[in-house]
């Protein structure tokens, strides 16, 4: 699995997930997100439209995500998620606990 972490100015964390979201991968998203926070990006857009398969660690990793942000003041939210992400998220009923938008800018509208 690939992760990457964009800042952007107006104090979003992209995090852009590539690959497998599992229980041998989550811990690495959860150490990035925690990152950002620590970095004072509170606010997180995780972007799932690469992450090709995704389980219950992984799901667990974006609602410890989501915990730590609002914790910091901010909020999660999911970016794309790709078909298989999206799947489990409504099967789990966690579609309703993690917001999804089509993009970044729609996720934390900014002027």
């Amino acid at each position: 699995m690939d992760i990457t972490v964009v800042h952007h100015p107006f104090g979003v964390a992209e995090v852009t997930v590539a690959g497998r979201l599992n229980m041998v991968t989550a811990a690495r998203l959860r150490e990035a997100i925690q990152g950002a926070v620590d970095d004072h990006h509170p606010n997180a857009a995780v972007d799932l439209s690469r992450v090709v398969f995704l389980d219950s660690s992984g799901l667990g990793a974006l609602i410890a995500s989501l915990k730590a942000v609002r914790a910091a003041g901010g909020d999660l939210r999911l970016v794309a998620p790709a078909e298989q992400a999206q799947l489990v998220l409504e099967l789990t009923n966690m579609s309703s606990v993690l917001a999804s938008f089509d993009s970044v800018d729609a996720a934390f509208p900014h002027d």
